[in-house]
């Protein structure tokens, strides 16, 4: 079991790392250097990074452990002849949160170059533009540069460079708190690593399979060659989902910071296998974990895929509450995190082929 400092340091890392979808190997880096010592560690070409426990024996039921490790960001689309970029969005961003932001571009040498997000100064606009909704196709990427060919000669600038927040991690001890990018969903993440960093010298009746997933952001695309590679018998997805406590009544409050993980029974992607759930919630309150259930209208998660792989896979979501997700900035509590990581270990180590068959 890794120290408060060392998961910590590990949320922090893992959050300050570029990853947007399609470019994620500076996380599957670290997943790569935090597993190895007690996992058979492979990537495919999409940069998924598949973990499988040592100890495994290839003669048991096996459990999938799954976060994406992909962020919300840009991609840069074309160079304007004034030296700023037009860009698309890789993921569900809200036009309102992508001006007057900072970010970094990524140039042909490998370097992250920090710049801003910029939209049409007020000063220049007419009455018709100050009341017009923002659209992304009118804002662009700045770097400094003072032309088209001081972009591409000076900062190293190429078509299609992936585009990050420029944000970096915080944790406040005090209050156990991080501020940082990307909580979505590198936060579970480190739930993944630190879970089977927990079971690396548990006696189970499973064998444990985890990966970090690429490209879940613009539509599950790595998680669905995932399935390709995993023949899972049952499966636990954490994912950052969004805290809903600063927006709704409290009696639609169902996924609020500091009060445990959130177990999801439904969103547009997933119907949860109800055997499955009940017995979760069960053993949670057996070994006074604290949880959270909710029912979503929207949302999706790479459970979508995998749930309905084989011949289909009872498949949990474990959600640490996340505020402000699909943004530059998140807010999330190191208490969740843990009380996350300790319903994954807990409910893999019961977990036996009798009780899979009843599910």
């Amino acid at each position: 079991m890794r120290t408060k400092e060392q998961n910590i340091d590990l949320i922090k890392r893992l959050s300050n790392a570029n990853g947007v979808s399609g470019f994620e190997d500076e996380v599957a880096q670290i997943g790569r250097i935090e597993s190895e010592s007690f996992c058979e560690v492979k990537e495919d070409s999409l940069r998924n990074l598949y973990m499988t426990l040592k100890g495994n024996t290839g003669k048991k039921p096996k459990v999938w452990l799954d976060a994406h490790s992909d962020e919300l960001g840009f991609i840069v689309q074309a160079i304007k002849p004034n030296g700023t970029m037009t860009f698309l969005p890789l993921g569900g961003w809200s036009p309102n949160n992508v001006p007057a932001s900072k970010v970094r571009v990524q140039n042909a040498e490998g370097d992250y170059l920090s710049g801003v997000v910029a939209a049409k100064p007020v000063h220049f606009m007419s009455q018709a533009e100050k009341s017009a909704s923002l659209n992304i196709e009118n804002m662009v990427i700045d770097l400094g540069a003072v032309s088209a060919e001081d972009l591409k000669e000076n900062f190293k600038i190429r078509m299609a460079a992936p585009v990050v927040p420029d944000v970096e991690c915080t944790y406040d001890e005090k209050r156990d708190l991080f501020i940082g990018k990307a909580f979505d969903c590198r936060i579970g993440c480190a739930a993944v690593l630190e879970s089977l960093n927990q079971l690396k010298e548990e006696k189970l009746d499973v064998d444990v399979v985890a990966t970090l997933s690429v490209q879940e952001e613009v539509g599950e695309r790595g998680v669905h060659a995932a399935v390709q590679n995993i023949d899972a018998d049952i499966a636990i997805i954490f994912e950052g989902c969004p805290a809903d406590d600063t927006f709704y009544e409290p009696y639609m409050i169902q996924t609020a910071m500091k009060k445990g993980p959130m177990l999801r029974h439904f969103d547009r992607s997933m119907i949860t296998n109800p055997r499955f759930m009940r017995y979760t919630l069960d053993m949670c309150e057996e070994k006074q974990i604290p949880v959270q259930e909710s029912v979503r209208s929207g949302g999706g998660t790479n459970a979508k895929y995998i749930h309905m792989s084989r011949y289909g896979v009872p498949t949990i979501v474990v959600g640490v509450p996340v505020r402000y997700i699909h943004s530059h900035h998140g807010i999330c509590a190191y208490e969740d995190y843990l009380n996350s990581v300790k319903l994954a270990v807990e409910l893999v180590k019961q977990l036996n082929s009798d009780l899979i068959g009843q599910f």
